[in-house]
């Protein structure tokens, strides 16, 4: 659980990253907020990596009560933690900063909210995993099922290899836009958000779907999927925020409200 730093009247809280203008997470977390009936302010600060150290400085100094981090200042947010958690040190990346024990703690809540939305939504256990892509939402996804049979492809050959071995995890690399039946398909590429098909087959030969991606309409993946378990990117979303929610409150999320918030359906934002 977070520290509010000494004489916080109210609690401010920031996203950092570059662009911020379009986030859903200063609705997700002002809902949040006011459902808890907590006083205080979530709002988007368009930076760079001297501004992630500058909001270090302010948590530390008690004028922020914690921070979120977006693209591209993840990396830059693990150097200027003074700690971190060992999954953010090994996917090399913080999303999530609070004041702890004297200290600006680095988390990823993206490995664990990753976790949290695989059970909420029922995805099999026991299914191998295909994993589309190999940046940092494929890293979180590596981390978060360590022990499955996990397997991925990327349009980079050679990128499936290198992630793996950087983190630490064993992954098989398979060739792109190969299907593997009965596997648990995550997709932690873009493809989707502008309305883009993943590679044919894919989908069909699944047993479910983790769509990282996500925009202003049900992605066709999604819709493809017809009655496999399913979750979408806005699950993420709303399960790495609720972490963060409750690492800078020590209080339970209200996990319902801050969906329909970040779905776009909220009155309180």
């Amino acid at each position: 659980m977070g520290e509010l730093g000494v004489g916080v009247a109210a609690m401010h809280l920031v996203l950092l990253g570059d662009p911020v203008e379009h986030s859903r997470s200063p609705a997700i977390h002002q809902a949040a907020l006011r459902a808890l009936g907590l006083t205080g302010t979530y709002v988007a600060r368009r930076t760079d990596g001297d501004g992630v150290v500058a909001a270090c400085v302010e948590i530390r100094d008690g004028a922020l009560g914690g921070a979120n981090v977006t693209m591209p200042l993840k990396k830059a947010a693990l150097v200027a933690v003074d700690a971190a958690s060992e999954p953010a040190r090994r996917a090399g990346a913080v999303n999530t900063l609070c004041f702890r024990s004297g200290a600006v703690f680095g988390e990823n809540t993206d490995i664990g909210g990753f976790s949290d939305v695989w059970d909420r939504r029922g995805l099999p256990d026991d299914a191998p995993i295909l994993v589309l892509g190999a940046g940092g939402a494929a890293a979180a996804v590596m981390l978060a099922r360590e022990g499955s049979e996990i397997l991925a492809s990327s349009r980079r050959r050679g990128a499936v290899t290198e992630l793996a071995s950087r983190l630490g995890v064993t992954v098989s690399e398979v060739p792109w836009g190969v299907a593997v039946v009965g596997a648990v398909v995550v997709n932690a590429t873009p493809l989707g958000m502008a309305g883009e098909l993943l590679p044919e087959g894919i989908v069909d030969a699944a047993v479910g779907l983790f769509d990282l991606a996500y925009g202003a309409d049900t992605t066709p993946a999604v819709a493809e999927a017809g009655r496999r378990p399913v979750a979408d990117g806005i699950d993420l979303l709303v399960a790495q925020a609720a972490r963060s929610f409750e690492m800078w409150t020590g209080r339970p999320a209200p996990l319902e409200v801050m969906e329909t918030a970040a779905r776009g359906q909220s009155t309180l934002a």
